[in-house]
């Protein structure tokens, strides 16, 4: 984990109305997570490559933005960021999608994500990755292996940045009812959690601008979101 930084002005800039930009838009957790932050009155943007989905994404209070993060480059990506206060990334080649667009989605998506932020002037940015990334076999071609290499290296990229990130990096997801209770931290034991506590924690996470410039690992506990992310 990188070590903790001093906040910037995070926590004043983020109050309030907020435009956030989230990649991967039609997959489930960011689906939960726009029509939470639109019940909140913010203003969710989700990124997607299929025309089709936008009708979904728009019942879920979110803007669609068609836009195929594999074609795009900073330049394109940056300008549809311009005037975000967030971007979250969410997006996945999927489990049937083959290892290189593991690479190509996983990776080099959040990485391009990431960079059209700064190009952009977007402080804030949340990732969504997994728990034990960083435990690959390097010498491994298997599709997990080369998932968690991608989500580790794209980990590794966005810590690289000046941007006011949170990695975040739950365990196994379920499609449970949400409790609203966690467990956090660097490293914890491996376990599960309701894709809408995850999206809960980063509709937090961007809310009141806890745990900046932090990576943890997240699975069901005890402690209630807001307490588990201000002990960080």
């Amino acid at each position: 984990m990188a070590p903790r930084e001093e906040p910037s002005s995070i926590v004043v800039a983020y109050r309030g109305f907020m435009r956030i930009v989230i990649a991967g838009g039609h997959g489930k957790i960011a689906m939960i997570l726009s029509s939470q932050l639109s019940v909140a009155g913010h203003h969710p943007v989700g990124i997607i490559r299929n025309a089709a989905h936008a009708a979904e994404l728009k019942a879920t209070g979110a803007e669609p933005l068609v836009l195929d993060l594999e074609q795009s480059d900073v330049e394109h990506l940056s300008t549809a960021l311009a005037g975000a206060d967030a971007v979250v990334f969410a997006a996945g080649a999927g489990p049937n999608s083959g290892a290189e667009r593991k690479l190509t989605v996983d990776r080099d998506g959040a990485i391009l994500l990431a960079n059209a932020a700064v190009a952009a002037g977007v402080r804030r940015m949340i990732v969504v990755s997994a728990i034990g990334t960083d435990d690959f076999d390097a010498d491994s071609d298997d599709q997990m292996q080369v998932y968690l290499r991608a989500k580790s290296e794209a980990d590794a990229a966005v810590r690289a940045t000046d941007l006011d990130y949170t990695i975040v990096r739950p365990g196994g997801l379920t499609d449970d009812e949400p409790t609203g209770l966690v467990t956090v931290g660097e490293t914890v034991e491996r376990g599960n959690i309701p894709r809408a506590d995850v999206a809960a924690v980063i509709a937090q996470l961007i809310e009141d601008g806890s745990a900046p410039r932090t990576q943890f690992e997240l699975v069901s506990g005890s402690t209630p979101i807001a307490s588990a992310l201000h002990e960080l």
